[in-house]
């Protein structure tokens, strides 16, 4: 594994690269890291040069200044740099696989930058505005912004995990915890203290972007949005649901719920095979 490092406009973007041949982008959601992925990485670089990073204000990706408000644009944007700096070009484009809020930024950066994609898969983006029940969203993301900036960040993630009533991952077949590949005490430390700035900078503006339908319906780039099989009903996982039926294309089942991409020996098959079709 290589790491590297990459000036942007704004940020130091820590980024890590395994493997060689095609390159394949993972992008991650919420409070996690490059290393959040490392499992899933270890596990496509057989074949493929996988480029996993800490995203812009999470753990090793300083920002220049202080905390500010995130866009969608500005992460996608990151992106777009993070694949050129990997050597993707247009004659050979990259596949791009995003989680969670990482799916939308992978969206953005096949409506915008398409000439460096060549597939997305995007694995429940919570993109409630495409929701029927969106205005219900809407108002949770904006008691979670005054939540914040009037008791903190503790009780804004109380405000917002309430609001959104998420299960987790299911328990393995025998009862016990779910077959999850968790990180390091290091990285789960460095994600713990990326928390206030998801609740407060990423979370309201994320949970009201609206992909760019148009464009992406009518672009070049495959579009796989993508659910897990344990997250029925949960609002991310409609919003795949509804990405699909927006774009008119079938959308791809994977192994556990919202963050089943940590059960790698049940993911990675997956994804692979999605990639290939």
């Amino acid at each position: 594994m290589k790491v590297e490092t990459l000036k942007v406009p704004g940020a130091t973007l820590h980024y890590e690269i395994r493997g060689s041949g095609p390159v394949l982008l993972l992008i991650c959601g919420g409070v996690y890291d490059a290393e959040g992925f490392a499992g899933l990485a270890e596990a496509l670089a057989g074949d493929r040069t996988v480029v996993t990073y800490d995203r812009r204000g999470n753990s090793r990706s300083r920002l220049d200044g202080p905390p500010a408000v995130q866009s969608v644009e500005e992460h996608g944007d990151d992106a777009y740099r993070l694949l050129a700096a990997a050597g993707v070009v247009e004659d050979e484009p990259a596949e791009v696989f995003g989680n969670s809020s990482g799916a939308e930024i992978a969206l953005d950066l096949a409506a915008r930058h398409p000439e460096l994609v060549r597939t997305v898969v995007a694995h429940e983006p919570p993109a409630f505005e495409l929701l029927a029940d969106g205005g219900h969203f809407r108002e949770l993301i904006k008691r979670v912004e005054e939540t914040f900036h009037r008791d903190g960040w503790e009780a804004a993630m109380g405000v917002f995990a309430a609001g959104v009533q998420m299960a987790g991952e299911e328990p393995a077949p025998d009862g016990g915890p779910a077959a999850v590949d968790l990180p390091s005490p290091d990285a789960m430390a460095r994600m713990q203290a990326n928390l206030p700035f998801f609740v407060g900078y990423e979370v309201p503006p994320f949970g009201g972007w609206v992909p760019d339908l148009d464009t992406l319906r009518a672009g070049a780039v495959r579009i796989v949005p993508a659910v897990g099989a344990a997250s029925a009903g949960e609002a991310p996982h409609r919003v795949g649901v509804e990405l699909g039926a927006r774009l008119g294309v079938p959308v791809a089942e994977f192994p556990g719920g919202h963050g089943g991409h940590g059960n790698v020996a049940a993911f990675a098959p997956r994804l692979r095979e999605v990639l290939a079709r």
